[in-house]
């Protein structure tokens, strides 16, 4: 776990430090936040390459951007499923004519991505992908018709890239292809909010109704989705887990605070709980850091995800707890419509109940764990 930090990355650190203090209390809406973002070079440090606007950042850096990042108490991102998702596949196995077109515009902050993989039959289990993409007659694009579901930020983005079935023969993981597709098709491409539990619409239902998409922008070959769609799984989970245990590291600290000042604390089983969690949050920065020193594993990210998804719910379920009375008390119209506020620690318990589901579910990361790496008989399929 030596990254082997020199005098130049700590300088870093505080240049990052100092930019974030002058500009993250200044931000206004996530939008312009990320082309304030790309114009000072803070998009795209972890791209193998650099080039298309972006500055690379050895990975002490990149850690220390993230933590930093997550401190600084700045906007969450919009643009982080381009940057941190698309942007790698790309320069994996894109075309040069892709990486000019979409990268650049990923590092100015300029355009925004959506990730359409989930569907409502389809989602841990993504091989079961339905979602059809048609050749066209004039052989210069495809026609996409099917629902994604669970896709962040959709309402917000100007892209999607999108897993479907090219081949209506195929099963499973066979005759998948993945498309790059405009949304601003209207007619064409609907996006729905989803109302959570906590009232917020990160996720959306995204219906696509002959959506086109230019020939050009499959990425990988045809029919060679599905080994694009889990390169670009290998990126989902890298620096940027860092940052969320920083915010799980403040939102620890809160639940303590509340359980000092509310009286919980002088229970013997919650100071045991509060203590645990405290080291267990310990122990995913210490496999986090060992995973980023090339020491993690093939099933390293299904670990971290196993890992943070229950001590998330665990750490809701003690905010709850540690509230008394007061914070298990709702709003007064639960209806489907109203608006209604949460604090803190509701909106904590209520947004971390999906943690085990989103992501890979929690069987699905057994799974995994179990097939490729341990080795045991493959779960048969059904």
């Amino acid at each position: 776990m030596d990254f082997g930090v020199t005098s130049a990355d700590d300088s870093f650190r505080a240049e990052v430090r100092g930019w974030l203090d002058a500009h993250a209390a200044r931000a206004t809406d996530r939008r312009s936040w990320e082309r304030t973002l790309g114009a000072a070079g803070w998009i795209g440090l972890g791209w193998p390459q650099d080039g298309y606007g972006n500055r690379r950042g050895s990975l002490a850096q990149q850690v220390a951007w993230a933590e930093e990042y997550a401190r600084s108490g700045a906007p969450p991102r919009s643009g982080h499923i381009g940057e941190n998702l698309l942007a790698p596949t790309l320069l994996a196995h894109g075309t040069a004519e892709q990486k000019a077109r979409f990268l650049p515009p990923i590092a100015a902050g300029t355009e925004l991505w959506c990730q359409g993989y989930s569907e409502p039959g389809a989602g841990s289990d993504l091989a079961g992908v339905r979602t059809r993409a048609e050749a066209a007659d004039d052989g210069r694009s495809y026609r996409i018709t099917g629902q994604k579901i669970w896709t962040s930020l959709a309402h917000e983005a100007d892209w999607c890239f999108v897993l479907a079935r090219t081949d209506p023969q195929s099963t499973r993981h066979h005759g998948l292809t993945f498309l790059l597709v405009p949304m601003d098709q209207p007619g064409r491409i609907e996006v729905r909010p989803i109302r959570q539990l906590t009232g917020t619409s990160e996720f959306n239902e995204v219906f696509f109704d002959g959506a086109h998409a230019r020939v050009e922008h499959v990425v990988g070959a045809v029919g060679d989705g599905w080994r694009v769609a889990m390169s670009l799984l290998g990126f989902e989970r890298g620096v940027s887990t860092l940052a969320q245990q920083i915010g799980f590291a403040q939102e620890l600290r809160r639940v303590v605070d509340t359980a000092v000042r509310t009286g919980a604390a002088d229970d013997p089983v919650v100071r045991e709980r509060l203590v645990r969690l405290w080291a267990e949050l310990r122990v995913m920065r210490w496999n986090a850091l060992r995973t980023l020193g090339g020491s993690g594993g093939p099933g390293a990210p299904s670990v971290a995800k196993l890992l943070w998804a229950g001590w998330h719910q665990r750490l809701g379920e003690m905010a709850v707890r540690v509230g008394g009375a007061a914070a298990s008390v709702g709003p007064v119209d639960w209806s489907p419509t109203a608006p209604y506020e949460l604090d803190e620690a509701q909106h904590l318990f209520l947004f971390s109940r999906a943690d085990t589901i989103y992501g890979g579910s929690d069987q699905i990361q057994r799974t995994i764990i179990a097939e490729r790496v341990l080795g045991l008989p493959r779960q048969p399929k059904g």
